[in-house]
């Protein structure tokens, strides 16, 4: 199913990204699986940052479990590029994220996609209720359900 096209007001908040050279495909743009590595970058950061989880040590870790992307317009090296990042449903163990790639300044994202994250034991890979400070990180960037 697509996404409609996304403007910068629709997110809550931004993760700047350098493109590189290796980002960039035989056709001259970002190669298309290279989007979920911005993804997926835009969200640890956030959740390192805001919500202090610990990829290393943590208890909890977030599986993705569901992603897809929709595209409209390329992007290449050396762009510099921001992603937006908004929270679209929040359950207990588990979080959809809504995320665009937009070009540094434009109002128009080039793509955006959405990914589901289950949180779990590290141990037993069991799914967990979302630790508090991951909650409130998530909960500062939840749109209003219509």
């Amino acid at each position: 199913m697509s996404q409609e096209h996304p403007s910068r007001s629709d997110y809550r908040h931004f993760q700047p990204i350098t493109t590189r050279w290796h980002d960039n495909d035989v056709y001259g743009h970002v190669n298309n699986v290279t989007y979920y590595g911005f993804f997926d970058t835009a969200v640890n950061t956030y959740l390192i940052e805001s919500g202090g989880l610990d990829i290393h040590d943590g208890e909890v870790v977030g599986f993705v479990v569901s992603s897809s992307c929709d595209y409209f317009a390329p992007v290449a090296f050396p762009e510099r590029i921001e992603v937006g990042l908004r929270v679209g449903k929040l359950g207990n163990s588990s979080v959809q994220y809504e995320l665009a790639v937009f070009r540094a300044g434009e109002e128009l994202a080039c793509a955006a996609g959405r990914f589901v994250h289950v949180f779990v034991e590290r141990a037993s890979n069991r799914p967990v209720a979302i630790p508090p400070p991951l909650r409130e990180a998530m909960q500062a960037l939840l749109i209003e359900q219509p």
